[in-house]
């Protein structure tokens, strides 16, 4: 019988083409987790504290529709495929969102400007980019079974991610001064972004194809109509599920916070916010080598788990000093130690795809259904809902701590907060993720099962 986890699936350009939907996903992630709080505040001139809150709520609303979209795209049978379809369409509601959410009105009061927020917040994010970011992330386990292959699909992807980011970080505050600053300088910034992404992620889609379904599996799923509430609860009762969810939530909470505020750091306590542009360049070299080489890491110690842990035990060490170099507020060293913190960190990105496939397969040993579609909601879950959380805890602080948008110098309380929310929660969250790793053996526990049941 042929093994179907060693067969070869993908061509470098399906690999590629793979990696450029994750590009085009950080035309819309990348400017509203780095730009958005500071276009709120400094251009539109709206509160922190109240945007921190607004953003929370949205997220809360938005971790409901994960799971629902999951739900959908594992009930779709289509010519395209279960995914693809969903990835295709929902991008061109993100490139709509996206651009009206950077063109909030000024003849309006302060009070239908928050309410605009909201509403344009919550459709890109609890709408849009969830359909766009799990049938993304499900295409993992659609279009290949060979585990080796859906590492390397996470690797271009995150490397897609990270030239994005890349992009986004050095060209968004160009854009804007060149388009003539303030609002109207946001708003063309957010058209171009929309454009490159909706014609990105349109390449992306048509450069694979998913593998056939199982007629069987097919009928069985028509004939049982599996439900929202049978979903959820195959998957929470999942404890690798909810691991895996809980280490992207982490992240991107942490990544919210230190990314939320790296903007206001630079700008408030290095005098030039040109330097996180800087930053994300240097960090994004370094990201790119670690994620070419993670699979290679993968391959030679043969475990995910042993890789992260390794990895995530020497970013914890560098957090720690690059925390006492952020006190010093010299940027040269806070901007190419960063490289140090993206090359240790970037496992993460380039392995979970490869983690959340282990657990649908395991949820699929267990129940005999297969779940890849709602599997994948704990990406987009823990992506939102941890970066939303982040964000708002990120402007609770430094609202808390008296920031003034109108201030061209912060008070003290307010500058040290810029510093631990940049420096300080990543070491917090980082050891917290260090220990989930420690217990993330679902590797090891599906090879058990495969070789007692003698499954390929």
């Amino acid at each position: 019988m042929e093994d179907i986890t060693s067969k070869k699936y993908l061509s470098f350009f399906n690999k590629f083409g793979y990696g450029t939907g994750d590009f085009a996903a950080n035309m819309v992630y990348a400017l509203v987790s780095s730009f958005v709080t500071i276009y709120l505040t400094n251009t539109v001139g709206l509160n922190a504290g109240i945007i921190g809150s607004l953003i929370l709520a949205s997220k809360v609303l938005d971790g409901f529709t994960d799971i629902i979209f999951g739900t959908f795209i594992d009930r779709t049978h289509s010519k395209m495929g279960k995914a693809r379809p969903w990835m295709l369409y929902s991008y061109i509601g993100n490139a709509i969102t996206l651009i009206l959410l950077f063109a909030i009105p000024a003849g309006i009061s302060s009070s239908a400007q928050y309410v605009y927020f909201f509403i344009t917040y919550t459709l890109l994010n609890a709408v849009f980019y969830t359909a766009n970011n799990i049938s993304y992330s499900a295409l993992t386990s659609l279009i290949t079974r060979n585990p080796q292959e859906r590492v390397e699909m996470g690797t271009f992807r995150f490397i897609g991610a990270t030239l994005g980011n890349l992009l986004v970080s050095n060209l968004a505050l160009v854009f804007v001064e060149r388009f003539g600053g303030g609002a109207a300088g946001w708003r063309m910034t957010a058209i171009i972004f929309a454009v490159i992404g909706l014609a990105v992620n349109t390449f992306s889609v048509f450069s694979v194809h998913e593998l056939p379904e199982d007629t069987a599996a097919i009928e069985k799923a028509k004939k049982d109509h599996v439900n929202f509430f049978k979903t959820l609860k195959a998957l929470v009762s999942n404890k690798y599920f909810d691991e895996l969810t809980m280490l992207y939530l982490l992240f991107y909470l942490m990544m919210g916070v230190s990314m939320g505020t790296a903007v206001y750091y630079f700008l408030y306590i290095c005098g030039d916010a040109n330097w996180f542009g800087k930053m994300v360049s240097v960090s994004s070299v370094a990201m790119v080598a670690g994620l070419i080489l993670a699979p290679f890491l993968v391959k030679k110690f043969k475990s995910i788990r042993k890789v992260n842990l390794i990895m995530f035990s020497l970013n914890l060490i560098i957090r720690i000093i690059y925390l006492l170099i952020c006190m010093t507020g010299n940027p040269i060293p806070v901007v190419f130690m960063y490289a140090l913190v993206g090359l240790t960190c970037c496992t993460l990105g380039g392995t979970f795809n490869a983690l959340v496939s282990e657990a649908s397969d395991y949820t699929y040993y267990k129940t005999g259904e297969r779940f890849d579609g709602s599997m994948y909601s704990c990406t987009s879950f823990g992506m939102k809902v941890g970066s939303g959380l982040g964000s708002a805890i990120c402007l609770w602080l430094i609202n808390a701590a008296g920031f003034n948008a109108a201030a061209a110098v912060q008070t003290t309380a307010t500058n040290n907060m810029f510093i631990f929310n940049y420096g300080g929660v990543p070491v917090i969250v980082t050891a917290i993720i260090l220990f989930i790793y420690f217990k993330l053996d679902v590797e090891k526990v599906n090879a058990r099962t495969r070789e007692e049941n003698s499954l390929h």
